[in-house]
């Protein structure tokens, strides 16, 4: 693990101060149950930290795994109904398709903003759940469209219930992981997003052979099975995913004890509900914000051509609509290995920048291939510049690492979350309208804006890392301990910036 990796702590004050002398923000509720529990690490013998994480993530992670997954499977399957006939069940014309794909974001955008309230103020796993189970709803509802209206008002609220996704996801996971371990944790659920589009091949072949004298069309009834399953895993999710790590019932005191002084390391809490609007105005003045946020865009660009347009492009190289669902899941296979390669490769080296650059790389070659290549006479060479492009799926873990990493205080952490999923949600805005009806079947402007968008998001990359060792450097240099575990100034709710000991990851 790198220097960049390492939160610094430095000598507190005493354990027994109280929390309100810790920082005007008030003190983290994880003090207030190392407090109430303080012989808790005494009562056993030492914690194995190794087996403990393997608990945890066999608990956490595939809940939140399943639910990555399926809001990436109940987005995309509209790229598959697209090829199973949707557009002329719904007699849509012209860029009514792009539209569709279009507004799910702009849902998705929109209620960014007061899911940064609730984010804050109900537990992230219980608002988890609970949207989880509404967007299946909307899932299964897009079933009964009947005309480009409908449908359109289907995928908004489908947007507008997946906004916390990312968010949740985001805050949950660094409640339980310290800066370098987070890394993979989030690659594991982020793997979803391959998973999706290679489940998402092999759902819509199979419902494409659905019998015309099937009550519902092929791809409403995928419509429907999908939602379903959808509000299943919501349901589990809010009886089974803890809130915070002190409501988990499968550790015991001595194990929640452990944990909590692992993670204080971290300086950014588990969990304060008190608003802090002055954090908000921070966010809004702290470069790294922005420059994670126009990454993000720029990043989402080519992410939502992978989301929206992947089976449509494959067609167009003249595969049959079921076959080309087939040929659309190793772009599933792409994303998942560029996913795992960044999260390990993380864990074991640290350096997010560079490993970011190493997935823009591929995914700007086969943006140069789809672009400059002729389909009729290099078909096999279009197909890998498809593939190639799902490489660029994997920053996006990341990015949501880097902002739960590098942003401390709870209000702030949230509005920082809410921002970086409301920047995918517009670059996800942007990409689909790159493809207009009048560049059919080429669509060479939107394949060009993949390599463009991608060389920009290597950029703003770069200088993010110099401006994280700009600022390490300008901060006090302390190792990584856990000593002060059990001070309330360590779980004092202060931003990075009002923390002078925070250490930046990069």
């Amino acid at each position: 693990m790198s220097s960049s990796d390492k939160a610094s702590t430095k000598d507190r004050v005493d354990v027994h101060e109280t929390p309100d002398d810790a920082s005007t923000g008030g003190v983290d509720t994880a003090w207030k149950y190392l407090d109430a529990h303080r012989d808790a690490s005494d009562a056993a013998g030492p914690i194995d930290l190794a087996a403990l994480r393997r608990k945890i993530d066999w608990h956490i992670v595939p809940l939140m795994f399943l639910c990555y997954t399926l809001q990436f499977l109940d987005k995309v399957i509209l790229n598959y109904a697209n090829v199973m006939g949707l557009q002329k069940d719904l007699k849509m014309a012209g860029n009514d398709f792009s539209n569709v794909a279009t507004f799910l974001f702009v849902g998705l955008l929109c209620f960014e903003i007061p899911n940064i309230y609730f984010l804050q103020a109900v537990p992230a796993a219980k608002w988890l759940g609970l949207n989880v189970a509404l967007w299946g709803t909307a899932t299964a509802c897009g079933a009964a469209a009947h005309n480009y209206q409908t449908l359109l008002v289907s995928r908004v609220f489908l947007g507008i219930f997946e906004a916390t996704i990312a968010p949740s996801l985001m805050l949950i996971s660094s409640q339980w992981y310290t800066k370098s371990e987070q890394a993979p944790r989030f690659c594991f659920w982020y793997t979803g997003l391959g998973i999706g589009q290679i489940l998402g091949g092999l759902v819509s072949y199979g419902f494409q052979h659905m019998g015309p004298d099937a009550k519902l069309a092929g791809w409403r009834t995928m419509f429907v099975v999908l939602g379903v399953v959808t509000v299943v895993v919501g349901t589990c999710v809010v009886l089974f995913l803890p809130d915070t790590p002190m409501k988990a019932k499968w550790l015991s005191s001595e194990e929640k004890v452990a944990l909590l002084k692992h993670v204080s390391v971290n300086q950014t809490g588990v969990e304060n509900r008190k608003f802090r609007g002055k954090e908000i105005l921070e966010a809004l003045m702290d470069p790294q914000i922005y420059l994670l946020l126009l990454s993000v865009v720029l990043l989402s660009v080519s992410s939502g051509v992978v989301t929206s347009y992947s089976a449509t492009l494959i067609r167009n190289l003249g595969y049959t609509p079921k076959k080309s669902a087939l040929m659309n899941t190793p772009s599933g296979a792409v994303s998942i290995f560029f996913t795992l390669f960044v999260g390990f490769g993380i864990r074991l080296q640290s350096h997010r920048w560079a490993f970011i650059i190493a997935c823009i790389i591929p995914a700007i070659i086969g943006g140069a291939l789809m672009s400059f290549l002729d389909p009729k006479t290099n078909k096999a060479g279009c197909l890998a510049g498809i593939y190639l492009t799902n490489a660029v799926v994997a920053p996006l873990a990341i990015f949501y690492n880097w902002i739960m990493a590098n942003v401390g205080g709870a209000t702030k952490r949230a509005f920082a979350a809410a921002l970086i999923s409301g920047s995918f949600s517009l670059g996800n805005i942007i990409g689909p309208q790159t493809f207009q009806a009048r560049d059919a079947p080429d669509y060479i402007p939107a394949k060009i804006s993949v390599m463009a968008t991608q060389a920009a998001c290597a950029l703003t990359t770069f200088t993010l890392f110099l401006y994280y060792v700009w600022q390490n450097k300008r901060r006090t240099s302390n190792n990584e301990n856990e000593d002060a575990y059990m001070s309330p100034e360590t779980w004092a709710n202060m931003t990075d910036k009002e923390n002078k000991n925070y250490r930046y990851a990069y």
